[in-house]
C-alpha cells in the first residue's frame, strides 16, 4: 500500500509523470519549480500545490528543495475518513492550483514533517487533519505567457548540429526545465525533445530540396552522426526517404 505522507528531496533532475490519485505537495525548504497541465508555479515554504488525479505534471529544483507530499488514497477513503468534510476536500483536489498556507496550517505541515509518518495511524490522522484544515482554500489556477517560439526556433536552427537538451531551451525561454516541458505539452502537444527533433528534420528537408549537399552532410548538420538513423527519422516524420524528398524538389 502506498504511504499517505512522505518526505521527499527534489533536485535538478526533471520528473515528468502522472498518477491516478490526487496529490498535495507542501514546501518545507528551498524552491520546487512545478508545472501542472501547462500551468507554472513554484512551491516554497508556507505554500502547496494541488495535483489532480491523472494530471500531467513536471517538476525540478535546480538548487534543491524538501517537501511534504500527501498522496490521497483512492476509492472511498475521503468519505470514510473526512465525513462531512469530504465534498470540500474533493473540490480542492479537483483543480490544479498553487495556494498559500496560513500560520496554523504551516505549523501543522512542519509538525507532520518531523513526526513518525511510518506509523500508519499518525500518517492517516495527520493527512485527515491537514485536508480538513484546507477546506476554506480557494484554488486559483495559474497561467503563463506563451513560449517564445521564434527565439527557440532560432536557437535550434543555430545549434542543430550539436546535442541539444531541454535545459538549453529552458535557458532561452527563461523557464525551468519542468515549466518548459509542461508548457510544450500544453501548448503544442509535444515534449521539448520531440519539438527539437521535428524542427531539425524540417530544416533537413529544406536542405534536401534547396541544396546539392550530400545526404550524409545534411544528416550531420541536423545532429545525426548516422546517415541510416537520419533516413529512418525522415521516413517516420514525412513518410518518404531523404532520396525521394530530394527528387521531389
Amino acid at each position: 500500500m502506498r504511504p499517505i505522507l512522505t518526505l521527499r528531496q527534489y533536485s535538478q533532475d526533471l520528473i515528468v509523470h502522472s498518477h491516478d490519485h490526487p496529490q498535495l505537495v507542501f514546501g518545507l525548504s528551498g524552491a520546487l519549480d512545478f508545472e501542472v497541465e501547462g500551468c507554472g508555479s513554484q512551491v516554497v515554504r508556507q505554500s502547496f500545490v494541488v495535483v489532480p488525479a491523472g494530471a500531467h505534471h513536471a517538476c525540478d529544483s535546480p538548487k534543491g528543495s524538501r517537501c511534504l507530499v500527501l498522496d490521497v488514497p483512492g476509492g472511498d477513503w475521503l468519505n470514510q475518513c473526512l465525513g462531512d468534510h469530504a465534498d470540500a476536500s474533493r473540490r480542492l483536489l479537483d483543480t490544479s492550483a498553487r495556494l498559500p498556507l496560513d500560520a496554523g496550517q504551516s505549523q501543522l505541515v512542519s509538525w507532520l514533517a518531523g513526526s513518525r509518518m511510518d506509523d500508519p495511524l499518525i500518517a492517516r490522522q495527520g493527512a485527515v487533519l491537514l485536508l480538513a484544515s484546507l477546506n476554506d482554500a480557494r484554488p486559483a489556477p495559474t497561467g503563463g505567457r506563451r513560449l517564445p517560439y521564434a527565439a527557440l526556433d532560432a536557437h535550434i536552427d543555430q545549434y542543430a548540429a550539436y546535442p541539444l537538451q531541454v535545459a538549453d531551451l529552458a535557458q532561452v525561454a527563461g523557464l525551468s526545465s519542468a515549466r518548459l516541458h509542461a508548457r510544450f505539452v500544453a501548448e503544442c502537444g509535444q515534449t521539448p525533445m520531440e519539438y527539437i527533433r521535428s524542427r531539425r528534420l524540417h530544416k533537413a528537408v529544406g536542405l534536401l530540396r534547396d541544396s546539392d549537399l550530400p545526404i550524409g552532410e545534411i544528416a550531420h548538420r541536423v545532429g545525426y552522426s548516422s546517415q541510416s538513423a537520419f533516413a529512418a527519422a525522415v521516413l517516420r516524420e514525412f513518410g518518404a526517404s531523404p532520396g525521394k524528398l530530394r527528387r521531389q524538389r
